[in-house]
């Protein structure tokens, strides 16, 4: 079995605690579980999500974008959540591979070259992870490469910044703040955040702000920088890359402490674009060429 972090434990808990609906039709949802692999494989590795129709429109979008862009390589799914596949396998009778089965699977089907993907945001403890629990199978294939996750370069930080702001371009009308929430780590990678808040500013989009719901910045300094300015009306919208229970309840939820409470409270017109980072084209591009840099650093 997987190492799990508290944390990953935490947020994979959380997100069976706010699953008090239908979250979608499992069956949609191709898992990529299958054999017939044949030498070239790229895995794709997520976090993973209970969330049927937006695992579907994130994650599947991006396996998908990056199936379409390499015609000779079979993608295939690994998931790092234990709690999120022993859930869905429960609920849904969906069987999705974590990381240590989805090796397991290459190595007896044959594959020769593996490329891995992972749809993380950034270089944190969950990559680290997954680096170390690969680098157990090296001697399986011939050739093993990793791919970046989103935010790695100087040029990832303007590509993304690109897609997210012409994503709510429509709200940027100088009355109204626009918010994105991500998931925050104790981590020194959790300086992704201010790095994007620094660039997003520079660049002159100075009616959008960076925050995080588990470490900093954190909802009241996020609530700060907005009463300081002169807006009517809140945007919020995720910085992750699935819309699960983070999304649906932290920040779009009802309850007394969520994102669009605080702000209704604080006198704002709030609305809530509970989509992940995975839905637009643009962020699966850069994922495509993340996966394009692995593939053609193995010898050919």
């Amino acid at each position: 079995a997987e190492e799990t972090t508290m944390a990953e434990t935490t947020a994979a808990a959380e997100e069976m605690d706010g699953e008090n609906y239908d979250t979608g039709d499992a069956s949609r949802d191709n898992v990529r579980n299958q054999d017939e692999i044949g030498e070239n494989e790229l895995m794709v590795v997520s976090f993973g999500t209970s969330y049927n129709d937006n695992r579907r429109l994130t994650i599947g979008a991006i396996e998908e974008a990056i199936e379409k862009a390499f015609p000779d390589y079979s993608v295939r799914r690994g998931f790092t959540s234990q709690i999120i596949i022993d859930h869905v396998k429960t609920r849904d009778n969906i069987a999705i591979d974590n990381v240590g089965e989805a090796l397991a699977r290459a190595e007896k089907n044959g594959v020769k070259n593996l490329v891995i993907q992972p749809t993380h945001l950034m270089n944190g403890l969950e990559y680290t992870d997954l680096v170390n629990e690969v680098a157990e199978y090296s001697d399986a294939f011939d050739q093993v490469a990793v791919g970046q996750p989103l935010l790695t370069s100087e040029d990832d930080f303007k590509a993304v910044i690109k897609v997210i702001t012409e994503a709510t371009a429509q709200y940027d009308d100088g009355e109204t703040a626009i918010c994105f929430m991500g998931h925050g780590t104790e981590a020194e990678s959790n300086q992704v955040y201010a790095k994007m808040q620094e660039m997003l500013t520079a660049a002159g989009y100075k009616n959008y702000y960076v925050g995080t719901v588990e470490a900093a910045p954190g909802l009241d300094d996020v609530l700060a920088m907005v009463q300081a300015g002169d807006y009517k009306s809140v945007v919020l919208e995720p910085l992750m890359i699935v819309a699960g229970d983070h999304a649906n309840n932290d920040m779009a939820g009802d309850e007394e402490d969520s994102w669009k409470t605080t702000f209704e409270n604080a006198g704002y017109e709030v609305t809530c674009l509970v989509r992940g980072l995975g839905e637009m084209e643009g962020i699966q591009q850069i994922f495509v060429e993340h996966a394009r840099a692995a593939v053609d650093s193995l010898a050919k």
